[in-house]
């Protein structure tokens, strides 16, 4: 026999009458072609940076998803971000209570005044259903953006552009600011300006990045395209982790958002020069003209040094990993490996060895053609650098 439902009046025996309460709209299965339309308007609502049009598209009684949508058409405006697209892919999970559910969408968008491409994500989006309404609340998941995930501040000065999830920009524009002027120091073709974002902890950083919780954990700042695509045309921005930033002074934090800016500017990520080059390069560029001593910039390194000796090679892939156990001598050996090479041939040779590299010309040939040296001779010089040092700090 089959179950039957049934729903019966009931009158009390006083004068107040039981009413039940409405019950919400049945919902049998997600509606694709209903959320492929929401997220369209999402997508229209944000490249105009319209937030009440975003707002409209979240459940009528949810004023925090309300908030949150306005917010984020809020930031769409002061970013100047323009093309949005949010195309449905499909259901991620099982409907869930009072119609919740969750869709894979691929996300576009662009920066207007940046040179770079479209960036590009995959992203997950919650939606609810409500009779023949679909309705969003947020983004949930996937590679969401800094500028996707809640109210942002944003701040422009000269070619750099800051955005943090909420706290004052102001400590990371004067680093930024002050660190393009460095880098066209010695790079004085360069051209471009500068995106730093700064997410609200460690823990938002690799989920901005979409990587691991703990990966960056500390890591003061990372160089790394927007939507982890590893092509030309790709956005690249400095991504900054607060608690680590923060715990640097003034010249260190300085050190770190130049360097980060070197890599950003020279379109590092997509670089194809060993990995002590292209980190060894940028540290140069950012201490080129800071005045401390060897004991203090190379102090990790040298510690090694008196402790095991001068090692025979330059530091490996391996040895950059964030994981690593002695990474910042690892930083320290790649500078000064790049310290090497301007005594042996100049700072325009190393200059051009790092960007014949960087396309793909094989280091060792780089080295012969563009600076007269082959990497024995550098890796000697070195080594004597690394010893001398050691001895004299």
């Amino acid at each position: 026999m089959a179950t039957v439902a049934v729903v019966t009046a009931v009158v009390l025996l006083s004068e107040d009458r039981y009413v039940a309460p409405t019950p919400a709209p049945a919902v049998v299965g997600v509606d694709a072609g209903g959320a492929a339309a929401v997220l369209a308007e999402l997508a229209q609502a944000l490249s105009r940076g319209d937030a009440e049009a975003s707002a409209a598209l979240a459940p009528s009684g949810d004023a925090a998803a309300q908030d949150l949508l306005a917010a984020l058409a809020d930031n769409a405006s002061r970013l100047r971000v323009g093309e949005v697209g949010l195309r449905f892919v499909d259901q991620v999970g099982v409907l869930g209570p009072g119609g919740t559910w969750t869709a894979r969408a691929d996300l576009t968008w662009v920066l207007r005044g940046q040179p770079a491409g479209p960036a590009r994500t995959e992203v997950e989006v919650g939606l609810r259903q409500s009779g023949d309404r679909v309705e969003v609340t947020g983004f949930t998941g996937g590679r969401v953006p800094l500028w996707l995930r809640g109210p942002a501040r944003v701040e422009r000065a000269g070619d750099t552009l800051v955005v943090t999830a909420g706290q004052d920009p102001t400590p990371y524009t004067a680093l930024a600011t002050r660190a393009l002027p460095q880098v066209r120091r010695v790079l004085p073709d360069l051209v471009g300006g500068l995106v730093v974002e700064v997410p609200g902890s460690s823990a938002e950083l690799d989920a901005v990045l979409g990587v691991p919780e703990g990966t960056y954990r500390g890591v003061a700042a990372v160089t790394a395209s927007v939507d982890g695509r590893t092509v030309g045309s790709a956005p690249v921005h400095v991504f900054v982790n607060p608690e680590e930033l923060g715990r640097l002074r003034r010249t260190g934090a300085q050190v770190v958002m130049t360097h980060e800016a070197v890599h950003a500017l020279t379109g590092a990520p997509t670089s194809r020069a060993p990995v002590w080059l292209v980190e060894g390069f940028a540290d140069y560029v950012a201490l080129r003209d800071v005045d401390l001593p060897l004991a203090t910039t190379a102090a990790q390194v040298l510690e090694q040094v008196r402790r095991e000796g001068a090692p025979n090679r330059l530091p490996g892939e391996a040895e950059f990993d964030v994981t690593a156990p002695h990474l910042g001598a690892a930083y320290e050996a790649a500078w000064l490996a790049c310290r090497a090479l301007v005594e042996l041939a100049g700072e325009q040779a190393l200059l051009d060895v790092y960007a014949t590299a960087s396309e793909g010309t094989d280091v060792e040939t780089a080295l012969r053609q563009q600076a007269g040296v082959d990497l024995e001779t550098l890796t000697d010089r070195w080594r004597t650098l690394l010893l001398d040092a050691a001895e004299q700090a």
